[in-house]
């Protein structure tokens, strides 16, 4: 009887577990079922931080493309050769002898003999007054998301940044006024934004200011400046769109107690491994690619990964 039940245990063993559904996460899929090595994909939103990306014009073989429709071509690519994606967010891993254990929001609980984490980065939180109460009521982090919400209204984003300037000409597509709050004299994002930005007549910058309250009643109202425009220092917006760069998430690996650089970030090998056996770390959340967070070295790392856990196997198999 023992026998049986430690047999089908090993049988609900998945071979590898991906968490998280970027590029990088997709790309491990993608190859991993080329080496017909089983896996699982944990992600509630296929694409990650790339749906939130208005154009993409970096990526090769495409000379633009909405980040939202290269998701989609790389989710239907994982997909095309079988993958499974599982639409849960997974809140804590933990190891127990030589398998991981997945705990999944949804209290669900699943075991791997490898793990990819591909989760990526959170957005940074302002940490003013008004903040988390306005969260979902004109307080957002997700322009994609968001943005169609504000058709004929007014928004404001905060930051300087390319995320912050992509999120601009993302609302400015529904609505009526978008204004930029930054705290330099320019934005630091990339001057051809800047300069697409001062041509268009719905788009305003407000330089060298901070928000230091967000107010209203049901939904956000306003916001209150660290200095005064045109007379005041409360500015009328029907929303807030925070966009001041993100930090690494690793919450649900802690218990792990997985190498972290002075960042945060996870510390990984040339092979994309980390300090803990059969634990791998890719795209944004990881030391490697010399810190350039691109799309592409997101999938390279990837594919970096998956043929390590494939040649792996093959090694132990041969003993």
């Amino acid at each position: 009887m023992t026998e049986i039940k430690e047999k089908k245990a090993q049988e609900n063993v998945q071979e590898v577990a991906i968490v998280g559904g970027g590029p990088a996460g997709l790309t491990a899929s993608i190859y991993l079922s080329r080496y017909k090595v089983p896996h699982l994909i944990f992600a509630t939103e296929v694409g990650g931080f790339m749906n939130e990306t208005d154009k993409i014009e970096n990526y090769p073989g495409f000379v633009s493309i909405s980040g939202f429709e290269l998701s989609q071509k790389m989710g239907d690519h994982a997909k095309s050769f079988g993958a499974e994606i599982v639409p849960e967010q997974v809140e804590k891993i933990e190891k127990e002898g030589e398998l991981f254990v997945l705990h999944t929001f949804q209290k669900n609980k699943v075991l791997a003999k490898n793990v990819i984490y591909a989760v990526g980065t959170i957005s940074n939180k302002l940490g003013v007054t008004g903040e988390e109460e306005f969260k979902g009521r004109g307080v957002s982090y997700c322009a994609t998301c968001d943005g169609p919400f504000f058709k004929n209204k007014e928004a404001v984003v905060v930051g300087g940044g390319n995320s912050a300037a992509v999120a601009v000409f993302i609302l400015a597509e529904h609505a009526k006024k978008v204004t930029l709050i930054h705290r330099g004299d320019l934005p630091t994002c990339e001057p051809s934004y800047i300069e697409d930005m001062k041509k268009n007549p719905k788009i305003h910058l407000i330089p060298n200011a901070n928000v230091v309250e967000i107010k209203g009643d049901e939904r956000v109202k306003s916001v209150v400046l660290d200095r005064e425009v045109d007379g005041s220092r409360e500015y009328p917006t029907d929303g807030v769109f925070i966009e001041i760069g993100s930090g690494p998430n690793t919450a649900p690996i802690k218990e792990l107690k997985v190498e972290l650089n002075e960042k945060g970030y996870v510390k990984v090998k040339a092979d994309q491994s980390t300090s803990v056996e059969n634990l791998y770390a890719v795209g944004d959340i990881s030391t490697n690619s010399n810190g350039f967070r691109q799309i592409i070295t997101a999938c390279a790392e990837g594919a970096v990964a998956a043929i390590t856990i494939f040649e792996k196997k093959r090694r132990s198999a041969k003993k």
